[in-house]
């Protein structure tokens, strides 16, 4: 017998699995892989970022800080780390991934763990990176796909090579979801804090870092018991974390208590006046080269200079003196009211409120920078500012000033103009000779007609320009400007009225303090400049339309404040207004007829929509600008005008005066441009009044209830030929640009109106 064979052959399954041929196997299979993976490596590229990553809200805010709106489909503001407090930073590390700042951008370890977890029902694990999860956020989607988590990990190997741990970090906390819509921790800060990221606390970043694992379920507010233990189960876990890798000394952290956040408040919407605002401010940082697609696109924080509580102010105003008035009057006529406002500080041109309609969301235009209506008579202290910078004079050579006579007459030819032009004043009232600061109190066409011809069309137009007005194919330099017929807005007036009320020095009217975007700032425009025209003149101006308030078509804006303002009527009372100012303030408020019913909307008449007759540019304008400026100052102010006037305010000649209509004759509907014929005039001359130094009225000391005080005249006013008007019984021709006028003692009874 030979000896047993020690290698006797394996038989069936045995013979296939050898432990060469496992090792073998094995060895080959992980060369596979790793050549796969590199591979892969080699051919999965670090994308472009999609596109909600980039994605960022506009911040709105008013001038103290606070937001008024934001705007965007994703709720993120961008901030950089270095706004970010480096306990805060620690505390995102700690609850997500201790060892960042040591590793390659992938945890093996953990990731396995978290693929066993899930495929033994475990629960889903993230078991990921904050490279990982940052790659997942900017460069992929939220699928939860074995491909997906596979180009996660190799992107963030390549981003960990190629980005810094801080510029890494950064990204990954910008562009996580906290819940309560935001994204990023500066949405987040706002909206669990109220307040922004750099200003957050340990205990409060140690509440965000956790949110981030369950962010509906661990929002505090809302959870159930449960919930809430969870979530501060979570928070000490992070804090702890804290402490152990050495970034929290241990008694910070005994005296750290759970940060209750506040209860979630809505996204401020573009309701109410919000939506004006937003596109007024848009619209300015369009002027200043800004694209609407690089605004659209997001990531701005415009500071505003719009004032919280003025603002409030003036919707107040609006609402207690019109919109109350339109809700109760009810019907389809009140229905066509639309009002806008602007108000302006007028030594930084800061637009400290604006009114532009009922809502944006549901009348779209802002009455309060649109063109499309015509500012009628307050152009009438533009042509006597250009007449006073130009030392312009009559046509017999008297200097125009505020006592300068001129002719009062209703529907008077104009002398030494281009084309025939006759205005008629207001109700067709005559009021003979007389001075330029009745003329403005009373707003009188026929005088300011004249006047601008005197100084000429051309040299009016360019003060008005100088001072702020715009532009247009509308504002052609005719005699018929002096009534106010191109088209502008209550932003333009305020602005032009700014500039006089600072002396002449150009007020640039500005809704934006500031705008900044992530990567850049815009040097906006500046909003004070060069003197454009005399202080002399500006002030003169100023002195005249104190007179307007306290003697004239103006006497409702009175208050416990120093005014000076101007109403206008456009034609056929399509438009109302009264811009005005104080030493602190300046605001221009206007009535617009609009019938927004049919499919186009239709400039319409306010005769009778808000009360019977004209709704002239005195009564609802001017208790609107009343209003609000009460409010906005507080009640009242004992700021004075410091004014230097002209010294020669006007000099008497012996002109020709023509009397007025007689009872007869019919006056015409409207002013015209074409030409009217006058009655025939009959030669006289009016007895030289006194001359009396410009000097600025005191401040009325309370609104007027009933009539304004005496018209202050020169002491020998010429005798008025005019035949005595009834009162007002609402008729709705004429006017166009005229106004309301004041009691002249010794020529009518009427009250103003």
């Amino acid at each position: 017998m030979g000896r047993p064979d020690t290698k006797a052959k394996k038989r069936g399954i045995r013979r296939l699995f050898t432990w060469k041929k496992v090792l073998g196997t094995f060895l080959l299979l992980g060369l596979v892989g790793i050549g796969g993976l590199y591979t892969v490596y080699l051919l999965v590229p670090v994308p472009t970022a999609n596109a909600e990553a980039t994605m960022q809200s506009n911040i709105y805010k008013y001038s103290d800080g606070t937001i008024l709106a934001r705007t965007g489909e994703i709720n993120r503001e961008i901030v950089g780390l270095d706004k970010i407090p480096l306990p805060v930073q620690h505390a995102f590390v700690a609850a997500e991934n201790k060892t960042f700042y040591k590793d390659n951008g992938v945890d093996i370890k953990g990731t396995t763990r978290a693929a066993w977890n899930t495929l033994t029902g475990k629960g889903k694990q993230g078991g990921s990176t904050i490279t990982q999860q940052y790659v997942k956020n900017f460069y992929l989607s939220q699928d939860q796909t074995a491909t997906r988590k596979l180009k996660e990990m190799v992107i963030a190997v390549k981003v960990d090579e190629e980005m810094s741990k801080n510029d890494i970090l950064a990204g990954y906390i910008n562009t996580s979801y906290y819940g309560r819509s935001a994204y990023g921790i500066q949405a987040a800060a706002r909206s669990y804090y109220g307040t922004d990221a750099a200003r957050l606390t340990t205990a409060q970043g140690a509440y965000l870092a956790s949110l981030l694992q369950a962010p509906n379920q661990y929002d505090w507010t809302s959870a159930s018991a449960t919930g809430r233990k969870l979530v501060e189960d979570r928070w000490n876990y992070v804090l702890d974390n804290m402490v152990e890798m050495g970034w929290l000394p241990a008694a910070e952290r005994a005296g750290l208590k759970f940060p209750v956040p506040r209860e979630p408040k809505p996204l401020p919407g573009m309701e109410g006046q919000t939506g004006y605002i937003v596109e007024a401010a848009n619209q300015e940082l369009m002027r200043q080269g800004v694209s609407e697609e690089d605004i659209k696109a997001g990531g701005w924080t415009f500071t505003l200079n719009i004032d919280r509580q003025k603002q409030k102010d003036l919707v107040a105003a609006v609402d207690e003196q019109l919109e109350d008035e339109i809700d109760r009057k009810g019907d389809k006529k009140a229905a066509t009211v639309q009002a806008g406002a602007t108000s302006v500080d007028p030594k930084t041109g800061a637009v400290v409120a604006m009114y532009g309609g009922v809502g944006a969301t549901e009348h779209w235009m802002s009455n309060a920078t649109r063109r499309d209506y015509q500012p009628a008579s307050t152009f009438k202290p533009i042509v006597l500012a250009s007449a006073l910078d130009n030392d312009a004079e009559t046509q017999d050579g008297r200097e125009i000033g505020l006592n300068t006579i001129y002719d009062g007459t209703s529907r008077r030819p104009v002398v030494g103009s281009p084309i025939d032009f006759a205005p008629e004043n207001e109700d067709d009232r005559s009021y003979g000779p007389v001075t330029v600061q009745k003329a403005t109190n009373s707003s009188i066409n026929s005088v300011y007609a004249q006047m601008i011809v005197d100084v000429g069309p051309e040299k009016t137009k360019k003060t008005a320009l100088a001072l702020g007005m715009k532009d247009g194919q509308d504002f052609g330099a005719t005699p018929a400007m002096s009534l106010g017929t191109m088209g502008a807005s209550t932003l333009d007036m305020a602005g032009a009225y700014a500039t006089l009320d600072n002396h002449g020095k150009k007020v640039n009217p500005a809704v934006v303090k500031s705008a900044q975007h992530s990567d850049r700032q815009v040097d906006m425009v500046k909003q004070t400049g060069e003197q454009v025209i005399s202080r002399r003149a500006a002030d003169t101006v100023t002195q005249a339309m104190t007179g307007v308030v306290a003697n004239g078509s103006g006497f409702r804006a009175a208050g416990d404040y120093q005014a000076a303002g101007k109403t206008g009527t456009s034609e056929n009372n399509r438009s109302a207004w009264f811009v005005g100012y104080t030493p602190e303030l300046v605001t221009a408020v206007a009535l617009f007829g609009e019938d927004t019913s049919g499919r186009i909307a239709e400039q319409v008449t306010l005769t009778d929509a808000i009360n019977p007759g004209r709704a002239n540019g005195g009564k609802t304008p001017a208790l609107i600008w009343g209003d609000y400026t009460e409010r906005a100052l507080n009640g009242g102010s004992d700021a004075r005008f410091e004014l230097e006037t002209e010294k020669n305010t006007g000099g008497y000649g012996e002109p020709t005066w023509t009397t007025g209509p007689t009872e007869t004759e019919e006056p015409t509907e409207e002013p015209s441009e074409e030409p009217t014929t006058a009655p025939a005039t009959t030669a006289t001359t009016p007895p030289a009044p006194t001359t009396t130094a410009a000097t600025t009225p005191p401040p009325p000391t309370g609104k007027p209830t009933t009539t304004p005080p005496p018209t202050q005249e020169p002491t020998r006013e010429p005798t008025n030929t005019a035949t005595v008007q009834p009162p007002d019984t609402g008729n709705p021709g004429g006017g166009g640009g005229g106004d309301e006028s004041g009691t002249t003692p010794g020529l009518s009874t009427q009250q103003p109106r």
